[in-house]
């Protein structure tokens, strides 16, 4: 939980620093438009206070600057007005109360007209100039809104970057401090997930053998099934068989002793592992076994025993299902003692060693 919130953490501190030299390298308009107006000179209006902020900086709010022009213009006629009438009320008295007043010449008269064209002229090129500045504010004005939103917007987008930041830190300090040492760190979870990796490859691997076995133990329940239904088929000849000869024998202790031996017959099959039985000849039989060596390691071993003919002597054994190296000389030492049934038992300990 630690490293998802370290690794929210440094998105959101990437994203900050992305979206910073994203405002530094980018060319807006209100920069532009910001360079083109301190470009513009306004030459006697550059100076009135009406355009300079408290702390010496110039007022660039368009809104602004059109409010303070049309008070200054306001103020600048009642001064005008008040001017004029001063200096007609001074012209007033001089001329009441001087003895000899001034005589105003044809020259006097060039002189002032000149004057005021002059001054008309100079305050028409100032009209002109006025007149192109507010053309060129009204122009810019959209451009400087438009840019102004724009760096609203990310001023607006930085600060909820820097809030999400001071609040994930927050949730940093929470969770370390509902979750004290010692904390899981990347190279425990590591170790940890790969012990659960092992663990579960053992188990797979459990699980297959498990598999495995099963499907063994299911192959030995239908070879059951099939060893039973050929039991219930001999069962059933027997049964016929015994009824049979009950008809014919008049003894009843017959049929107990046939069931018992046939019974003794069949488990000492099962105990032995004994598959089948074959008279080849009238020296020769052959007897199949099923050995058990391991688990999943099922075979047959087939032991033909060959008799000296009319005899009970035994005269060769062949063994299949087992090589001479396993065999060693266990058949010759058997063959030299004529123990048949001592031969079966050993060669099928041997096999079930191997």
């Amino acid at each position: 939980m630690s490293t998802s919130t370290d690794s929210q953490r440094a998105a959101a501190l990437e994203a900050a620093r992305t979206l910073q030299t994203a405002l530094q390298n980018a060319r807006l308009h209100i920069r532009e438009a910001r360079s083109q107006f301190e470009s513009k000179r306004f030459e006697e209006i550059a100076d009135w206070p009406g355009l300079i902020e408290p702390g010496g900086a110039a007022i660039k709010d368009p809104a602004i600057i059109a409010g303070d022009v049309a008070a200054q213009r306001s103020y600048l006629n009642m001064l005008k007005f008040q001017y004029l009438e001063q200096n007609a009320k001074d012209k007033y008295v001089k001329t009441i109360v001087s003895d000899d007043p001034q005589p105003v010449t044809a020259a006097d008269k060039e002189a002032l007209r000149l004057d005021n064209e002059r001054k008309k002229a100079v305050l028409k090129a100032a009209k002109v100039k006025l007149a192109e500045k507010y053309k060129d504010i009204r122009n810019l004005a959209p451009f400087v809104e438009e840019d102004y939103q724009k760096a609203r917007a990310f001023t607006d987008e930085a600060a909820s970057l820097a809030q999400k930041i001071v609040d994930a830190r927050l949730a940093l300090t929470r969770l370390r401090q509902a979750h004290p040492h010692p904390r899981m760190t990347v190279t425990s979870a590591q170790a940890q997930l790969d012990d659960q990796v092992m663990q579960m490859q053992a188990s797979d691997a459990e699980l297959q053998e498990l598999g495995e076995k099963v499907a063994e133990v299911k192959d030995r329940v239908k070879e059951s099934a099939r060893e039973l239904e050929q039991l219930k088929q001999k069962r059933a000849e027997v049964e016929k068989e015994v009824g049979v000869v009950r008809a014919e024998v008049e003894d009843e202790r017959v049929v107990p002793l046939y069931e018992w031996f046939t019974a003794s017959l069949a488990f000492m099959h099962s105990i032995t592992g004994l598959v089948s039985q074959q008279s080849v000849s009238e020296n020769e039989i052959r007897l199949t076994y099923n050995v058990d060596a391991r688990a999943g390691d099922n075979r047959q071993v087939a032991v033909t025993l060959l008799f000296v003919p009319n005899t009970r002597q035994l005269a060769d054994v062949h063994v299949e299902g087992m090589s001479e190296d396993e065999l060693g000389d266990l058949v010759d030492s058997h063959i030299q003692a004529n123990d048949a049934p001592g031969l079966i038992a050993a060669v099928l300990a041997r096999a079930r060693q191997r």
